[in-house]
């Protein structure tokens, strides 16, 4: 049996064709301090917030060493890309991706706004998608809202 994907054999960050080799991810604050980190399985920080309450999170994915990978947005490049979320319960939080055009303070380009909305937790699932496939899928992110 043969599998093909997105990761090429050398693993290198970016393939020719546009592909993100990622391991993992980071969620920082606006004043970038780290919130939460996925690497290899293992997971460090939690997303805690009141109903009420918006977290605004800069997404940064790591590649295979731990470091965060740079976007460079080229012209031309494909607007199906970028970040979708899925799997929250919305009667508990609203997790909403926020694409940015390069020119603000999030150097990748990438946010989540988390709202909380009622006591409770739920999780959701983070991808990275290119030309239609997601190039990482995250484990289950947990959310407890106070």
């Amino acid at each position: 049996l043969f599998t093909i994907g997105c990761e090429d054999d050398d693993h290198d960050d970016h393939d020719e064709e546009g592909h993100t080799d990622a391991e993992g991810f980071i969620l920082k604050s606006e004043d970038g301090t780290e919130i939460y980190k996925q690497f290899e399985g293992a997971i460090e920080g939690a997303l805690t917030l009141n109903a009420g309450e918006t977290l605004e999170l800069s997404v940064h994915f790591l590649d295979h060493d731990g470091e965060e990978i740079e976007h460079e947005e080229e012209e031309g490049e494909d607007h199906e890309d970028g970040l979708e979320v899925s799997g929250f319960n919305s009667n508990i939080a609203i997790i909403e991706v926020e694409e940015h055009e390069g020119e603000d303070d999030h150097e990748h380009g990438m946010a989540i706004h988390v709202v909380g909305v009622s006591s409770g937790t739920t999780n959701f699932e983070l991808r990275l998608m290119h030309q239609g496939h997601a190039d990482f899928t995250s484990l289950d992110v947990l959310v407890t809202v106070n």
